[in-house]
C-alpha cells in the first residue's frame, strides 16, 4: 500500500506527522506523495478539505483518513494519541470504505461566457458585495423563487455541519445523497417573499442560480474563493465521482454532532 501524508504547519501537527512517518516507513508502507493509494491528513477539518482539493483529480482512486490534533472533527477518526492504532489498522486493510457524494459546481461567468468547474466537499455560495444579492432560483430548470438577501449556501450532507448549519441549515447524515440550498439574510416582507427555510433536494435534482444583476459576485467552493466577477449563472448538482474515506472503526455521526454542538461527552 502507498500512502502520503498531508499535514498543516502547526508544530504540534508537525511532530505527529513526523511520528506517523516514521511508524510507517517501520511497518514496511511506501510515502508516495504523487500516486498514494490513501492519503492521510493530520490537522483539523481544514486540513483535510485542502487534502481533499490537492487529490481531487484523483479522487476515485484514493481513500483519505483524518488525524486531528486539536478538538475532533466531523471529517477526523483518529486522534493524535492514535498513531499506533492507526497504523495497525492500516496494516490490517482490506480496501474497506465509506464513500460520501460530493458537490459538483459548473459556473458560466457573464462577462465572457467561459464555464469553470469546480468539485466540493463542503459547500459553494454566492454573495454580493455592497448591496442586497437578487437571483432567481431554478430546481430541475423550473423557476423556484426570486431571492433577495445576502447570500446563498448549497451544500453537501458532509457539508451541512459546516457554514450550511451557522445560517439555520439543517444536519443531514453523510450517507443520504441530497443538496442543501440554505438562505443567507433573506428579504422577506410584505413586498419580497422567499420561502425562507432551507431546501433539501433530491439526488437527480439540480439547483441553478441565476443573478439579475450585473455586478460582481464573490463565489465559494469550499476554502476556495474567486476575484469579484459578473455571473451569469451557477448549476449544483451531485457529483458522478465521490470521495471514500478508510473505515476501519464505525464512525457514529449523530454522537459526533451531539459532542460537538451539544456539549455531550465523548467516550
Amino acid at each position: 500500500m502507498k500512502v502520503t501524508i498531508f499535514a498543516n504547519s502547526n508544530p504540534k501537527t508537525k511532530k505527529v506527522a513526523a511520528e506517523l512517518h516514521t511508524k510507517l516507513v517501520a511497518a514496511g508502507f511506501e510515502i508516495d506523495d504523487f500516486k498514494p493509494d490513501v492519503v492521510l491528513s493530520v490537522g483539523g477539518d481544514g486540513t483535510l478539505l485542502s487534502a481533499f482539493h490537492h487529490y481531487s483529480d484523483m479522487v476515485d482512486q484514493v481513500r483519505f483518513v483524518g488525524v486531528h490534533t486539536g478538538h475532533l472533527g466531523f471529517y477526523t477518526d483518529w486522534r493524535d494519541y492514535e498513531i499506533d492504532q492507526l497504523v495497525d489498522g492500516l496494516l490490517h486493510d482490506n480496501g474497506q470504505s465509506v464513500t460520501y457524494p460530493l458537490l459538483s459546481v459548473e459556473i458560466t461567468y457573464a462577462d465572457t461566457g467561459e464555464t469553470d468547474h469546480y468539485l466540493a466537499l463542503n459547500e459553494s455560495t454566492l454573495k454580493k458585495l455592497g448591496s442586497t444579492m437578487v437571483a432567481d432560483v431554478f430546481i430541475q430548470d423550473e423557476l423556484f423563487e426570486r431571492f433577495r438577501g445576502d447570500g446563498l449556501c448549497v451544500s453537501t450532507p458532509t457539508g451541512s455541519t459546516a457554514y450550511n448549519k451557522s445560517v439555520g441549515g439543517a444536519v443531514i447524515h453523510p450517507r443520504l445523497d441530497a443538496l442543501q440550498m440554505a438562505e443567507i439574510a433573506s428579504i422577506n416582507n410584505r413586498v419580497f417573499r422567499t420561502l425562507g427555510s432551507p431546501v433539501i433536494v433530491a439526488p437527480y435534482e439540480t439547483i441553478t442560480i441565476k443573478p439579475q444583476q450585473q455586478s460582481h459576485f464573490i463565489f465559494t467552493a469550499d476554502q476556495m474563493d474567486t476575484q469579484p466577477r459578473p455571473i451569469q449563472q451557477i448549476r449544483y448538482s451531485i457529483a458522478n465521482r465521490r470521495i471514500a474515506f478508510a473505515q476501519h472503526r464505525h464512525n457514529r455521526f449523530w454522537k459526533r454532532v451531539g459532542t460537538s454542538f451539544i456539549g455531550l461527552d465523548e467516550e
